[in-house]
């Protein structure tokens, strides 16, 4: 499932931007300061780690031993960081919607278009095919209600399309939408579109240079909604 911001998709937390902040103003040089600041990077790459182990073999296959083998770290050592392993996906997926989330809303001040910084998401998708492929799996994964995510993925895909069918509620009103077409349905749609276009994106990744541009079609999509 594509990224959303904190304006579409709701952040879960204050997690990645914060600890990258946090770490930036610790001046002090005192034993404990330093053991702080190693403690702040130590979570990053066990963070870093984790994502890229869920994108490439699902959260289910990933053990807690695997992703502390990674990082170089005893199991232990990673339990003290985070606990359980439902504790260390939620944090992975705060992290990454605090990311995206500013950077969309960064696009969506400078455009004032929600729908080209839909597009610009996906272009920015395309330089990061691990995050692609670790939401793409994690979101499949997470339609058993057994998954620790499921609940999580169930509420963004509201939010999402909340935000999504808002947007086209307002180029309804405008008069700029194609006639016949809603906007719950254009939004569906929309989601559908982005979802769609990076399996096609990730099941390509033997032959990059026939990949599909994700931005370029989602624009051509969006397009074809309106008038």
């Amino acid at each position: 499932m594509h990224s959303f911001p904190r304006t579409v998709a709701g952040a879960a937390g204050a997690a990645g931007a914060a600890w990258d902040a946090d770490a930036m103003t610790v001046q002090s040089t005192s034993p404990r300061a330093g053991g702080y600041a190693r403690g702040r990077a130590t979570r990053e790459e066990i963070l870093d780690a984790a994502m890229r182990l869920f994108g490439d073999v699902g959260y289910h296959t990933t053990s807690l031993r695997d992703v502390a083998a990674r990082v170089g770290i005893s199991h232990p050592g990673l339990l003290h960081h985070f606990p359980t392993k439902a504790a260390l996906l939620e944090a992975v997926l705060q992290r990454r919607d605090e990311v995206d989330g500013k950077a969309f809303d960064d696009d969506v001040a400078a455009s004032g278009d929600f729908l080209e910084a839909l597009a610009r998401l996906a272009d920015r998708n395309a330089a990061r095919p691990g995050i692609v492929e670790l939401y793409a799996t994690l979101s499949a994964e997470a339609t058993s209600p057994a998954h620790p995510a499921h609940d999580y993925f169930r509420a963004r895909y509201v939010r999402v399309l909340a935000q999504t069918t808002a947007a086209f509620e307002l180029l309804a009103a405008e008069g700029r939408l194609r006639p016949g077409l809603d906007a719950p349905t254009a939004g569906r749609l929309s989601v559908a579109g982005m979802d769609g276009l990076q399996v096609q994106w990730l099941m390509a990744a033997d032959a990059p240079e026939g990949r599909v541009d994700m931005a370029r079609a989602i624009r051509a999509l969006h397009a074809s909604f309106l008038v």
